[in-house]
């Protein structure tokens, strides 16, 4: 929702780990003023009381919380991820009702058809490459992935794009626990989207890991980085994710 809010102009006073939202997210732009409430699991309320917000939004992390933020102000949690559901209509709709809820009806549609216009605009670019299915993992260290599945933003956002994932195994909350690099050779001829940020570590050993050099993406250059993206994020997830893989799979652009 904090994506949303930003995504139809209206910032909000204070939200939590602004570093990291900063570093993972990147857009929309957090505007300097915004107060850091502290880490996700013990946002500071007092400094939430002295903010005095008219409205606080959250995400289904902080339904425990919510007796307590409501003392402070009417609380608003509308629905993007649940189990079972592609997240990208869940988020189009969430994203349109906070925008009427905000004041901002007209922005909030305006995105959403943008949004709509650059998948469709992308999916047409694709279609050359539909027939190759992609894989959209990150890499926790040298040896495992995470798989994005149908149910997270990636793999629903790859589906509107006429793509097909490459993992079709099950996840849990989007992505699959982290499993061998070797699962990735059981589909040759999928290219790698890798999210963003690698850990240092990962960067300088999977160079030289024989494992993943072997794998027939690696050796026919279908591999691309792409710079990080909310893995469970909204609209502008979804957005930024479909820019970045066209650059990287269009363009050649990605940092592979």
């Amino acid at each position: 929702l904090r994506e949303s809010a930003l995504a139809v102009g209206a910032p909000p006073l204070a939200a939590t780990e602004l570093i990291l939202f900063r570093k993972i997210v990147v857009e929309p732009q957090v505007p300097e003023d915004v107060a850091d409430l502290g880490l996700r699991g013990t946002p500071s309320f007092e400094l939430l009381r002295i903010v005095a917000p008219d409205l606080i939004l959250i995400s289904g992390f902080y339904e425990y919380q919510r007796t307590a933020l409501e003392r402070i102000a009417p609380v608003l949690s509308l629905p993007v991820y649940e189990a079972g559901i592609p997240p990208f209509g869940l988020a189009q709709s969430s994203m349109l009702a906070l925008g009427d809820r905000l004041g901002h009806a007209d922005a909030a549609k305006t995105y959403a058809d943008e949004t709509l216009a650059e998948l469709m605009r992308l999916r047409a670019a694709f279609q050359p490459l539909s027939s190759r299915p992609v894989f959209v993992i990150s890499l926790g260290d040298s040896r495992h992935f995470r798989a994005f599945g149908a149910d997270s933003m990636f793999g629903d956002v790859l589906g509107r794009l006429g793509l097909t994932n490459a993992w079709t195994d099950d996840t849990s909350y989007s992505a699959a626990a982290p499993v061998g690099l070797e699962a990735m050779a059981r589909v040759p001829d999928a290219s790698i989207a890798i999210i963003s940020p690698l850990p240092p570590e990962v960067r300088r050993a999977l160079p030289d890991n024989a494992l993943w050099n072997a794998l027939p993406a690696v050796r026919e250059g279908r591999v691309a980085v792409l710079d990080p993206i909310n893995h469970f994020g909204g609209l502008p997830s979804a957005r930024r994710f479909a820019r970045l893989l066209g650059d990287a799979m269009l363009t050649g652009h990605g940092n592979g």
